[in-house]
């Protein structure tokens, strides 16, 4: 205990950083999106041995109260995760105007507050390519988990990375639910997939956070293919795991806590898609026997015409809709 405490003493020592990070709902080891964060938080502590804390809420009553503790025990900088923590990130950067906060998946215009997002329409339009070059029933499903204009973003970004590949594919799609819960609820993205299995679906993308986890094992189970999310998922189910939707926010958290230590951590918005690394596709030794030459020639054709502008992922956010 002694020589942990020199340790840490000498780590503060060298930096003024004390970084702190506030999850968001579904646990921090989700196996998806928080486990991302926890991911480039872990990179972050083995290249520097600076201490970092965080805090895993139950609900969202807690996001607030969490961030001003950090604020008030002078965490700086510190990262909240997840669109949900906007509103109260907004009240508490005001009040703590020299504590620096990053935030992920919403804006949060304020000179003390990074903001964070990705082009998920642009990450799911080549899984689904992936997936309509792996169907052979034409029929495709998404999970989502609540349903929040976001999620339908990864939807239909997927969906038009499908009808690129076969117009004549039918996309089915359930959401989880409309309130926190549907990010961690496993047995009902189960029951979700299973459903859409007995509809004749042999490929199902999850973006619903820990309950995605349910899918993936039905879609195991059944023998069906399916598309993890955020985090590298393949690992999970090597043999039914077509690939994973990268969503680097393990590089979101890396960046603002490595910037913060090297003091050039900057306020503003940060878009990140395809052409900044942001977003991408997972291809690695659990997956590599499920996608054949062909399949990764026109998924990195695709991906290579979207950074060059030839193709244009619309994004739903931009008018709720999918067109």
């Amino acid at each position: 205990m002694i020589a942990f405490g020199v340790m840490m003493t000498i780590a503060y020592a060298q930096s003024t950083v004390k970084p702190a990070v506030v999850y968001a709902n579904g646990g921090k080891f989700d196996k998806s999106f928080n486990e991302g964060v926890s991911n480039g938080v872990e990179k972050f502590k083995a290249e520097t041995k600076i201490a970092v804390v965080d805090f895993e809420p139950s609900n969202e009553t807690q996001f607030e109260q969490a961030q001003r503790r950090f604020a008030q025990r002078g965490q700086d900088p510190v990262i909240a995760v997840g669109f949900s923590q906007a509103v109260a990130l907004e009240k508490v950067a005001k009040e703590f105007p020299k504590i620096r906060f990053t935030i992920i998946d919403s804006v949060v215009d304020l000179p003390n507050v990074q903001s964070v997002l990705f082009k998920e329409h642009e990450g799911s339009f080549l899984v689904g390519v992936l997936a309509a070059l792996a169907s052979k029933s034409g029929k495709i499903g998404f999970v989502g988990g609540m349903d929040i204009p976001l999620i339908r973003r990864f939807q239909c970004g997927y969906e038009q990375g499908i009808k690129y590949v076969n117009s004549n594919s039918e996309l089915i799609v359930n959401m989880t639910g409309t309130t926190p819960a549907a990010w961690n609820d496993p047995g009902r993205g189960a029951e979700l997939a299973k459903s859409q299995f007995d509809r004749s679906v042999d490929v199902v993308y999850a973006a619903a956070g820990n309950t995605g986890v349910g899918v993936l094992q039905a879609a195991k189970d059944r023998g069906k293919y399916a598309i993890g999310v955020d985090s590298d998922q393949n690992y999970l189910h090597p043999g039914t795991m077509l690939t994973s939707m990268l969503k680097r926010v393990d590089l979101a958290a890396y960046r603002s806590f490595s910037d913060a230590n090297k003091d050039v951590w900057k306020a503003g918005t940060q878009v990140l898609g395809l052409k900044e690394g942001g977003v991408d596709w997972a291809l690695d030794q659990y997956n590599e026997k499920l996608i054949t030459a062909d399949m990764k020639a026109k998924v990195e054709a695709a991906k290579a015409d979207i950074i060059a502008g030839k193709i244009v992922v619309h994004d739903y956010m931009s008018n709720n809709s999918c067109k």
